[in-house]
């Protein structure tokens, strides 16, 4: 009489529900990811759109002081004279969520005022949350 012996061999790799569990927690962390990169492009944009307000408004402010101008005066053509090649402000500004500007025109404005908005201010909050020393 013979016994056989009976091995009990395991085959290595993955079944397909192993597989799919991988997959899913993959597709789950870049998801997330991408969650998070939108949301620090939104601030980013943010940022930049304030700094492009505060540099116009420095601009502006500096171009009255050299030209002994007040707060209220209207001087024809300030924004050519702010904003330009060997100007206060040397590029024009864009935003970088492709918001669009206005600047005040000729009006030069007191402090707490700004020269420059931005279209995306209410929506997206592109601008500054402390401006009134400006």
């Amino acid at each position: 009489m013979t016994l056989t012996h009976t091995q009990n061999t395991k085959k290595s790799g993955m079944t397909l529900i192993e597989l799919t569990v991988v997959i899913l927690v993959l597709l789950s962390l870049i998801s997330i990811l991408f969650v998070g990169a939108r949301a620090w492009k939104r601030g980013s944009d943010r940022a930049g759109c304030i700094m492009n307000i505060r540099n116009v408004q420095q601009g502006m402010r500096s171009f009255q002081n050299m030209n002994g101008h007040s707060a209220g005066d209207n001087v024809t053509g300030a924004q050519t004279e702010i904003v330009g090649t060997g100007k206060f402000v040397e590029t024009p500004p864009s935003c970088p969520a492709s918001g669009t500007y206005t600047i005040g025109g000729n009006a030069l404005p007191g402090v707490g005022s700004l020269y420059m908005t931005c279209s995306l201010a209410v929506q997206d909050g592109h601008e500054p949350s402390r401006f009134s020393d400006w």
